[in-house]
């Protein structure tokens, strides 16, 4: 037995050592996408590959990085892990995300014992797709950039060159991206540290007989809220607007919620084939969405470790939207994790009205801009996403302005950063008013973001939820959807939500306007 003060301590220790890890990555990366927008997150795992603690970050990352441990053990056998190795990996039908998101990861030895792993996902700018950044219009993986691993990018601590020249030869932008790699490479030796740190201060076994008392802990209190939830089947359905190749077909989203004694299933095989367009995701990022959205209503207070989703089953279905297969293009692959989320709360909402909030704007709402900057001759890209409005809930107002539950930490580009790094001035950054569903309790407001070009301009833009916008709960009305509208109030004005690299002019202006949330009871 281990006392409840040495496993509250090493509890806080093992959370503490992913803050560091996460603190040592955003500190360390070259590109803003990382240390400004923080599209990132880490994970401390056990060396059954549990999590031992996580940091802030993104949510849809939370939760699933030990699928790239887990995965690797399976290709390679126990034997493949050795001190002073990381390990790199982007597969979409692996890490369940698009290409840009890449996970490092290696082996924490003490002693020459295994003890753990530690694992980071960030974004990386650009992996060699077929436009800059990554394309809205892609229709294959093989459209989609270097897709890697699992493969060692160090070993015995050494780095492994021939590979660090692959990724090189394969980024327009090299310097930057090989930056960005080693800041989780320096991630996960600051992990590596840590755990050692913890480990050598009270020993393995005490380590992991906190950590099967912290897992046996949390199993029990997410037990306890399933529990309290009557038995029953709960839907809800709703549909993304289109794939961003036919724009005209939407695909729907279904979600089964079974909850039995103190289990609950999430079944999510009544979507959508996988698309032509790049709107998939591999299943291990349905996973994660439906685990968020467990956490996000179920049992948010409790921290999340490897006992959290014990009780938890989720099922896809091969080949779908949400378990997608090669050669399906993965880009996009977020924009049905976000509805999915706001249904798993809208099919539990009536057995659980004091905790279902109204949807969200639900979506990362992409704005994308390349080209060749007058002011040094370089190539850049900007890449970001906006925020918008959340869902009333019974007893309050939704937030205005909020990054959708899919992001999490991530946070949108300050204007001083973007108009500093890129040739672009934006005139307008303010609250879209009235965007907010009404109700007895109104619904977050979304924002409008006006951006000026300062030069020829390549644009793209991902804009969803306009034909599943944010839906109110107990009479509450719904949101707005998103409106983008190309050089507002002239001759040439021009609406569209989705586009892959666009010539727009010196002068050309672009109005964003994100959605609202979705309102709470009968407007008074």
């Amino acid at each position: 037995m281990i006392d409840p003060v040495t496993t509250e301590i090493i509890r806080c220790a093992l959370l503490q050592a992913a803050e560091d890890m996460n603190a040592t990555l955003i500190r360390s990366s070259y590109t803003p996408v990382i240390y400004e927008a923080k599209d990132c997150a880490v994970a401390l795992l056990d060396r059954d590959h549990n999590v031992l603690g996580q940091s802030s970050g993104l949510p849809i990352f939370l939760g699933n990085l030990e699928v790239c441990t887990r995965e690797t053990e399976a290709l390679y056998g126990r034997q493949v892990w050795q001190e002073g190795d990381v390990w790199v990996l982007n597969d979409s039908y692996i890490g369940g995300t698009h290409l840009n998101d890449v996970t490092v990861y290696g082996p924490i030895f003490v002693d020459g014992t295994l003890a753990g792993f530690a694992a980071s996902r960030a974004h990386w700018l650009d992996v060699g797709s077929k436009d800059p950044g990554g394309s809205m219009d892609s229709t294959s993986i093989f459209q989609e950039g270097l897709r890697l691993g699992p493969v060692k990018i160090y070993a015995g601590g050494r780095p492994c060159r021939d590979l660090h020249e692959v990724i090189a030869r394969n980024t327009r932008f090299p310097h930057a991206t090989l930056g960005d790699m080693r800041a989780q490479v320096a991630c996960a030796m600051t992990g590596q540290r840590r755990l050692a740190e913890i480990v050598s201060r009270w020993g393995l076994e005490t380590v992991m007989a906190a950590r099967d008392e912290i897992f046996a802990q949390t199993e029990r209190l997410e037990r306890e809220a399933i529990t309290a939830i009557p038995d029953g089947v709960y839907t809800a359905g709703g549909f993304l607007d289109n794939d961003g190749i036919s724009l005209d077909v939407p695909l729907p989203v279904n979600v089964t919620v079974t909850v039995a004694g103190s289990d609950m299933s999430v079944d999510l095989s009544d979507c959508a084939d996988q698309a032509e367009g790049p709107v998939n995701c591999g299943a291990a990022q349905a996973v994660a969405a439906a685990r968020v959205a467990f956490k996000l209503l179920v049992s948010g207070e409790v921290p999340l470790n490897g006992g959290s989703f014990r009780p938890l089953q989720v099922i896809t279905r091969p080949g779908s939207m949400l378990a997608a297969q090669s050669p399906a293009a993965c880009q996009y692959y977020y924009s049905h994790l976000g509805l999915l989320i706001d249904l798993v709360v809208k099919a539990l909402a009536g057995v659980l009205p004091g905790k279902a909030a109204a949807a969200s704007y639900g979506d990362s709402m992409i704005v994308q801009f390349s080209g060749t900057d007058p002011r040094t001759g370089k190539l850049y890209v900007s890449q970001e996403a906006t925020v918008g409005g959340w869902g009333a809930w019974d007893g309050g107002d939704g937030e205005s302005a909020l990054i959708n539950s899919v992001n999490g930490d991530l946070r949108d580009m300050p204007i001083e950063v973007l108009e500093t790094l890129f040739p672009v001035r934006v005139h307008r950054y303010e609250i879209r008013p009235g965007s907010g569903g009404a109700g007895r309790w109104r619904g977050g407001d979304g924002v409008v973001r006006e951006y000026e070009f300062l030069g020829p301009t390549s644009l793209s833009l991902w804009f969803e939820r306009s034909v599943t916008p944010a839906w109110g709960l107990g009479g509450g009305h719904a949101g707005a959807p998103p409106r983008v509208t190309l050089n507002p109030g002239t001759a040439g004005e021009r609406e569209v939500l989705k586009v892959n690299a666009l010539p727009v002019r010196a002068g050309d202006v672009l109005r964003c306007e994100s959605g609202g949330g979705g309102g709470y009871g009968t407007p008074g």
